[in-house]
C-alpha cells in the first residue's frame, strides 16, 4: 500500500510540475500574434509546392540502416561492460553477435541496396520496377537512359510520361 501511496505521489508531484511550468509560461509569455508565425515551416524553411511530393524511397532505406546499425551499438555496450570479467563468453557472444550483423551486411551490399544509385543488374525484370518506367525499360535504347529510369529520376519519368502520352 505505501509503494501505491509513492508511487501515486510522484505521479501528482510529476503532473503538477508540468502543468505549473505550462501555466507559468501561458501567463508570462509575450503574445504577438502575425500571419508569418502561423504559417507551416519545415526545419525553419518555408514549404514550396504542394506537400503531397512522391518521396523517395533511397531516404527510407537509408534511415532503417541507420537505425539497424544504431541499435548494433547499442547493443554491443553491454557486452564491452561484462568483457572484463567474462571475457570468454562475452567474446563467443559478440562474435556471433558481430557475424549475423556481418552477414547481413554483405548481403546488403551485395544486392545493391547500399547503392544511392541503383544499377541496372540490380533492378531485375522490366516489371519489377513498376509503373511506366517498369514497362519502358525493355525497350531503351542505351544502358545510360536505363540505368537513369532505374533510379526514378522525376524529370526522366515526365519526360517519359510526355512521350508515351503523345504517341496515344
Amino acid at each position: 500500500m505505501e509503494i501505491l501511496l509513492s508511487i501515486a505521489i510522484f505521479l501528482a508531484f510529476g503532473f503538477g510540475f508540468v502543468l505549473v511550468n505550462m501555466l507559468v509560461g501561458a501567463i508570462i509569455r509575450p503574445s504577438a500574434p502575425n500571419p508569418e508565425k502561423a504559417s507551416v515551416y519545415e526545419c525553419g524553411e518555408p514549404t514550396v509546392g504542394s506537400s503531397w511530393v512522391q518521396f523517395d524511397l533511397r531516404f527510407y532505406v537509408v534511415a532503417l540502416f541507420y537505425l539497424i546499425f544504431d541499435v548494433e551499438v547499442a547493443l554491443i555496450w553491454p557486452i564491452a561492460v561484462v568483457f572484463r570479467e567474462h571475457a570468454g563468453p562475452a567474446l563467443v557472444i559478440a562474435g556471433v553477435f558481430m557475424a549475423l550483423i556481418l552477414v547481413g551486411y554483405v548481403y546488403e551490399w551485395y544486392s545493391g541496396s547500399l547503392d544511392w544509385i541503383r544499377s541496372t543488374a540490380n533492378t531485375g525484370a522490366p516489371g519489377r520496377i513498376g509503373g511506366l518506367a517498369g514497362a519502358r525499360l525493355g525497350t531503351l535504347a542505351s544502358a545510360a537512359e536505363a540505368r537513369r529510369l532505374a533510379r526514378r529520376d522525376p524529370e526522366v519519368v515526365e519526360e517519359e510520361r510526355a512521350t508515351v502520352g503523345a504517341s496515344t
